[in-house]
């Protein structure tokens, strides 16, 4: 009993100082939770983790050297990249790969960044990738999207006073990360087969469909457990 009541109360402890001492990050940490959670919110909020994670396919394209066609994004949050190169190898494989990992590996780094007093900068090189993304975009929701993302991003980091832009980009860095693990999770439990990153790495491997999909998750959950000891303890 003595155990356990002295385990309570170090956690009470804990979450008492975070409370004191980190309170942007833990409101942030709560808005981006309620923005993935909800249904509402999600379905607004999506495209952000669809343009990272598009993202994440041309940037992985074009370094294992694969020509970059473009980018398209849709109104129903789906995405799409198109690469060309060799039909089957390493490349290819590593193209597909890079999509669901890359909002988490976003989140991890602007925590880091975050964490480090950088925020200005973490901003700016948001900035930067949308900007990238933008010039590779083909479709015309697809340069909306990001460009309304890009106005949102660069007027924080332009007018925004240092303590909204801590929160901002503290909430960006949830957000993506926490998204990172619901479109994981939306992965798993779709019931099309055959045209995911997971069924196609599944078809260019030996390693099938539900290993990639664990992949996927433990990718995301570990992206979530570094970042938040980085923003709430680093």
């Amino acid at each position: 009993m003595g155990d356990g009541t002295a385990t309570v109360q170090r956690v009470v402890d804990t979450v008492t100082v975070l409370l004191d001492e980190r309170p942007t990050v833990l409101l942030a940490a709560a808005l981006a939770l309620v923005a993935v959670s909800w249904t509402a919110s999600w379905r607004w909020t999506r495209t952000v983790v669809t343009i990272a994670h598009e993202g994440g396919h041309a940037l992985v394209a074009v370094v294992a050297g694969r020509g970059l066609t473009g980018i398209r994004l849709h109104s129903d949050t789906s995405g799409l990249t198109v690469s060309t190169g060799a039909r089957r190898g390493p490349g290819l494989v590593f193209t597909f790969l890079g999509g669901y990992p890359a909002p988490s590996l976003l989140g991890v780094g602007g925590a880091l960044l975050v964490a480090a007093d950088h925020t200005a900068l973490m901003l700016w090189i948001a900035i930067a990738l949308l900007v990238a993304t933008l010039a590779h975009v083909r479709n015309a929701y697809g340069v909306f999207a990001v460009l309304v993302t890009g106005a949102l991003v660069g007027a924080v980091a332009w007018w925004g006073q240092p303590r909204l832009q801590d929160g901002f980009a503290a909430a960006l860095c949830w957000f993506l990360l926490f998204g990172g693990l619901r479109a994981v999770h939306e992965l798993q439990r779709s019931r099309r087969r055959g045209a995911s990153d997971a069924d196609m790495l599944g078809s260019l491997t030996w390693v099938p469909r539900g290993m990639w999909v664990l992949l996927f998750w433990l990718t995301a959950a570990a992206a979530v457990i570094v970042a938040a000891g980085v923003l709430l303890f680093g």
